[in-house]
């Protein structure tokens, strides 16, 4: 019986890998792949070098609905992204608070540097 429980094991151990690579069946896009992409992206409005931007998904979000206005038989050879996963769907809202000012008297930890 401890035999039969090893080889199971053993056998389990070694399926593992060739179970995990089975979905990889696409190739890794190159640079010059991701270079043309963010041109497109550059060319329906988004721009990349703008930093700390407050609208950062959305901006991006409608550069690539855009593109793939223009070029409709791309957005259907690429894939999307898989809403299969685990989890529950997210709902509800977050807030983010402001700068906090520190009482008065108080000085900052960085005062004098």
């Amino acid at each position: 019986m401890k035999s039969l429980i090893k080889a199971v094991a053993i056998a389990a151990v070694l399926a593992a890998p060739v179970v995990s690579f089975a979905q990889s069946n696409q190739q890794p896009i190159t640079r010059a792949e991701v270079r043309s992409e963010l041109i497109q992206l550059e060319h329906a409005g988004y721009n990349p070098s703008v930093s700390n931007d407050p609208n950062y998904p959305a901006d991006i979000q409608a550069a690539e609905q855009r593109v793939q206005a223009q070029n409709p038989t791309v957005a259907q050879t690429q894939p999307t992204a898989d809403t299969s996963g685990y989890g529950a769907p997210m709902s509800g809202s977050t807030q983010a608070g402001g700068v906090a000012q520190p009482m008065s008297g108080q000085k900052s930890v960085y005062f004098g540097n």
